[in-house]
């Protein structure tokens, strides 16, 4: 492995390049305290490739836990409206975003009440959805690998030597060990394109779920098409990666047709770093009716909580076993990975791109979208034509189709 400083030059190019930042652009990075070191190379990378401006904004766990534990409980969904301002005008102006995803420190919201940290989603912003959906930036999220991430994914090894190994698992996952990663990633996104195209062009009017803990059907929109992170453009044309490594075929579903119940494969990750363990839900009607958790319970359902939509679905992604990330086996505790290993929900807002214009009106909409991974192998997915026709899609993470 190359040294830290080469390792974060690299990883910083694969991210401008995901993004394809433009010259002109005002880049916009999102990073935690304990990140910079990857910020400052994304900002050395951005100008080199004609940046205007870039603009760092980095969020602190321990403030946050300072408000959480402190503040007035009814103060606790108040969000400056300079942050939001900040996001409009970059959509208004196209410009370019790249978040930067990873665990810095585990411990901040360590024995932190769940419902008050889930009613301050900060460092999330509601206008995220809309920005997205409009298609107003050209944008991208990698992973920075840092030592507190890695003592949470690999607890039984010394620091040093965990820091070595997530570096290593995460150089495998960005492909940045091929000769030409750019062109490893051409390669992966045109096939999760195929996959993709073959879906939409079967109009499934459902899909059936089932495997440990989990049988599911949600139902799909009339015009629902299958999207994947290859496919992505900006109104203007401008493809990107919206995030690195990606492994999915996407869409948006229908929010009032989902029932059954589903248990959750991985942790799940908040944005603020608390960690849902053992998520267990149960939808009647499009809506999740039942919200239970072996550890932080409290924090999601007062996600879900957030608004109308907050409780509905918003997006069913498909992972099949060719990717890099699930293979490994490794619980990385960061939805960025986490949900690329294995097919996943998403609560809160959908993507009105992801059907055509008869139905945009009917996709979800919400201030939040959170990724739950409900997949693996052992994972069968079924897609339901609308004359009742049963079809094998995904059985032991192979495509059937």
């Amino acid at each position: 492995m190359p040294r830290d400083e080469e390792r974060f030059a690299a990883l910083a190019e694969l991210a401008v390049g995901g993004a394809n930042v433009q010259p002109g652009q005002v880049v916009a990075v999102g990073a935690e305290v304990g990140q910079e070191r990857l910020v400052r190379a994304i900002a050395a990378a951005a100008y080199r490739r004609g940046a205007l401006y870039v603009d760092a904004k980095l969020f602190d766990p321990y403030l946050k836990r300072a408000r959480v534990d402190l503040a007035d409980p009814a103060t606790l969904g108040f969000v400056p409206r300079w942050y939001g301002s900040r996001l409009r005008t970059l959509a208004e102006r196209g410009d370019a975003r790249i978040g930067i995803a990873g665990v810095v420190a585990p411990e901040a919201m360590a024995g932190a009440d769940p419902a008050r940290s889930g009613r301050d989603r900060l460092p999330w912003l509601a206008e995220t959805g809309a920005v997205v959906a409009a298609r107003a930036t050209n944008w991208t999220i990698v992973p920075c690998p840092h030592p507190g991430w890695a003592r949470i994914v690999y607890p039984a090894l010394p620091e040093a030597a965990a820091y070595e190994r997530l570096w290593r698992e995460l150089w495998h996952c960005l492909r940045l060990d091929e000769p030409d990663p750019a062109t490893a990633w051409q390669q992966r996104t045109a096939a999760l394109e195929a996959a993709a195209a073959r879906l939409s062009a079967r109009r499934f009017d459902a899909l059936e779920l089932s495997g440990p803990g989990t049988e599911l059907t949600v139902g799909l929109l009339p015009t629902s098409r299958w999207c994947s992170a290859g496919g992505f453009t900006t109104r203007t044309g401008l493809r990107h990666l919206p995030n690195i490594p990606t492994e999915e075929v996407f869409t948006s579903p229908d929010p009032l047709r989902v029932d059954g119940r589903v248990a959750a494969t991985r942790p799940l990750v908040l944005p603020d770093g608390t960690i849902v363990r053992g998520l267990r839900l149960e939808f009647e009607g499009g809506r999740a009716v039942a919200v239970q958790a072996d550890a932080n319970g409290a924090a999601i359902r007062a996600q879900t909580e957030a608004d109308e939509g907050a409780a509905r679905l918003g997006e069913v992604a498909l992972v099949d076993r060719h990717g890099r990330v699930g293979p490994l086996g490794t619980v990385f505790h960061d939805t960025l990975l986490d949900e690329n290993a294995a097919s996943h929900l998403a609560f809160g807002y959908g993507f009105p791109f992801a059907v055509e214009e008869p139905d945009r009106a009917r996709v979800n909409t919400s201030a939040i979208h959170i990724d739950v991974t409900v997949g693996g192998d052992d994972l069968d997915v079924t897609g339901v034509t609308r004359e009742g026709e049963r079809v094998t899609v995904l059985r032991g993470g192979e495509w059937r189709l």
